[in-house]
């Protein structure tokens, strides 16, 4: 959270007198751009587009599919090095083989052959001998079509369902560097958002200067003159200066045989796959309003933001990834529907390797027929982070299959509402069958120096301790070391069948976020902001209605006992009022097991009377209301206070 920056994302956090406590421990980072007030596109899909762009999640086209003239759409190729037009026309395949992209290829190919991983949790993949000479040669074929060195020339001269197929090399855009950032010619698009703060940047912004903000810069619909509603609207749904599609159903999408092949980077190429990063764009791939968008097999890295960004955007896919430090978010959706983010790898973020914020409203604001999830999250790795998943106000987002891991947190989800999040309260995401361990990274350690590498936590090590170990990420955020997930003022969400163990501090922890934090502020305009049936002044809209169960906590997949510090933390209220309508948190932990393969070895916190040990309400009609004022609240307001004593930048000790 930087005071001086506020955009999508918790920026303004709702426990604003934390500032005081992170602006020491957290470096001052340069200033950056205010996004828009985002509204939710329309679900439906295009029909002036053939095929319909939008209203479902995108299909990957085949790469070998590209020279394919029966199949809709032009495909524009790009590679490191042009040929020569005589060169393409006429030139050999040996002669082509020694082209820049071709001799990327080949060192592809080969450490594929030998096995290769996009997770690195997963087993080695292989290409076989076959396959492999199949991609050269199909690479040659497209290195005859070859006519740009930049991705963003191709995405410029793209249409509706045209393809960019971008051959092996490394890829800085230099022309896209070259345009200024936060130039004073683009001021006249800038518009207010909905925190009453000027100098948002529009999408005309966007249109008439894309690379001052992005490396690449894909907007999908056509600039109109309807004028953006100022102040923004309450009601979220449906783009109000939605154009025409110019550019939807667009596919980006490396050739190699791994997404390592194809490398774009938006800042400092000498760091590799690490830091510093050394941004020079904010957004390394931005997709605005780029309905039926597809990005596959492709490494980006090193912006100051965000790698991959797509913005108000409906039908979206996002395959094969590899996503190295950035700032904050190593992909960020926001205001997305009908989105999938699959077999990614995350990490070295300031923020989260993932973020589905502010995802499309699918959840207990709709209709019980029209309920579904708009967001589905899948088979990626994210570690190394400060999170390895964040969703403010995200709802209705499917979590499965993953891994988070030596992340700083592994998840959160949460209404710490900013600029621009609809969607308040958050609600429905289902999280299941992921893997939760070792978040135990402590990013408020000293920054690495130039000759030190970030060694394996420290019990008791703080950002004030000197010495000892570092940090190679800059953390933009206050969260607790050694958490594996937390719900912080969410409603309705499921956990289920996931793993939990070595987390140091808690394996998963709910808490309510009051009203006044995020309903209050008078330039914040946030819908959603009605109490739940049984609150009182003294609670809020959120935290209610979360169920926990068949869970596996403080064991590894394989059996092994690997306790977390305690399995299951919330701030349970003092009373339970059964004969009320309404007066129950509707949260539940039922199901679960311990280190010892047990449901009595979970472990929770002791009842606020000190009766009954280990306080998880198995019964979801009759469960305490959040919010008591006791141990755990304590810890919230010593946190959100600003207290030097707040625990939560220390390594905690391994249990």
């Amino acid at each position: 959270m930087r005071a001086s920056r506020a955009r999508h994302r918790r920026g303004t956090i709702a426990i604003a007198s934390l500032i005081a406590l992170v602006a020491v421990l957290l470096p001052a980072l340069a200033y950056g751009h205010i996004e828009r007030a985002s509204y939710w596109p329309d679900p439906g899909p295009d029909t002036s587009v053939k095929p319909a762009a939008g209203g479902t999640v995108p299909a990957i086209r085949k790469v070998f599919s590209a020279l394919d003239k029966k199949k809709p759409g032009k495909t524009l190729v790009v590679c490191a090095s042009v040929p020569s037009k005589k060169l393409r026309k006429h030139g050999s395949d040996k002669k082509l083989s020694k082209n820049k992209s071709m001799k990327a290829l080949n060192k592809d190919i080969k450490a594929a052959r030998k096995g290769y991983k996009i997770q690195p949790s997963q087993p080695d993949l292989k290409l076989s001998k076959k396959k492999g000479k199949k991609l050269r040669n199909f690479n040659l074929k497209l290195l005859r079509q070859c006519k740009f060195k930049s991705i963003q020339d191709a995405v410029n001269k793209a249409g509706n369902n045209d393809r960019v197929e971008i051959m092996p090399g490394l890829y800085t855009e230099p022309k896209s560097r070259a345009k200024p950032t936060n130039d004073p010619a683009c001021n006249q698009y800038k518009i207010t958002n909905d925190k009453n703060q000027a100098g948002a940047v529009s999408y005309a912004y966007q249109w008439h200067c894309p690379n001052d903000q992005n490396l690449i810069a894909v907007l999908g619909r056509q600039l109109t003159n309807t004028p953006v509603p100022q102040p923004p609207r309450i009601d979220r749904h449906l783009i109000p200066d939605a154009g025409k599609c110019i550019r939807c159903n667009l596919q980006i999408q490396g050739t190699g045989a791994t997404p390592d092949a194809v490398t774009v980077d938006a800042g400092n190429t000498a760091s590799g796959d690490g830091s510093p990063i050394g941004a020079v764009k904010d957004v390394g791939i931005r997709a605005d309003r780029a309905d039926g968008f597809v990005l596959d097999n492709v490494k980006v890295r090193h912006a100051r933001e965000h790698d991959v960004y797509s913005i108000e955007t409906d039908g979206s896919h996002f395959n094969r990834l590899i996503m190295p430090f950035a700032g904050e978010y190593g992909i960020l959706t926001f205001v997305a529907d009908h989105s999938l983010i699959e077999n990614c790898d995350a990490f070295g973020t300031g923020d989260s390797g993932i973020y589905p914020g502010a995802a499309a409203d699918l959840g207990e604001a709709a209709p019980p027929d029209q309920r579904r999830y708009g967001t589905e999250i899948r088979n990626c790795d994210s570690h190394h982070n400060l999170l390895g998943y964040s969703g403010t106000d995200g709802n209705a987002v499917w979590i499965h299959n993953n891994n988070f891991y030596d992340n700083t947190e592994g998840f959160s989800t949460d209404v710490f509402t900013a600029p621009g999040h609809p969607g308040f309260p958050q609600d429905s995401d289902l999280v299941e069958n992921n893997n939760f361990y070792s978040n135990n990274f402590n990013a408020y350690l000293p920054p690495c120096g130039a000759d030190q590498k970030p060694g394996p936590a420290v019990p008791g090590q703080s950002a004030e301790s000197p010495g000892g170990n570092c940090s190679d990420v800059v953390p933009t955020e206050p969260v607790p070391v050694g958490t594996g997930l937390w719900i912080a003022g969410g409603n309705a969400n499921i956990v289920r069948n996931n793993h939990f163990w070595d987390n140091w501090r808690r394996g998963t922890m709910l808490f309510a976020v009051p009203d006044a934090f995020v309903c209050d502020d008078p330039d914040n305009q946030v819908a959603g902001c009605n109490p739940t049936p049984g609150t009182t002044p003294a609670n809020s809209a959120t935290s209610y209605r979360n169920q926990f169960y068949g869970n596996k906590m403080g064991q590894a997949p394989d059996g092994t006992s690997s306790p977390n510090g305690v399995d299951f933390w919330w701030d349970q209220g003092g009373i339970i009022v059964d004969t009320t309508p309404g007066y129950t948190s509707g949260n539940c932990w039922y199901g679960n097991t311990g280190k010892d393969g047990t449901p009595g070895s979970v472990t929770g916190l002791p009842s606020p009377s000190g009766v009954a040990p280990d306080n998880l309400p198995s019964d979801c009609n009759n469960s305490p209301l959040p919010g008591g004022l006791h141990g755990q609240v304590a810890e919230e307001l010593a946190c959100s206070g600003g207290d030097p004593g707040c625990p939560w930048f220390t390594t905690p000790p391994k249990p």
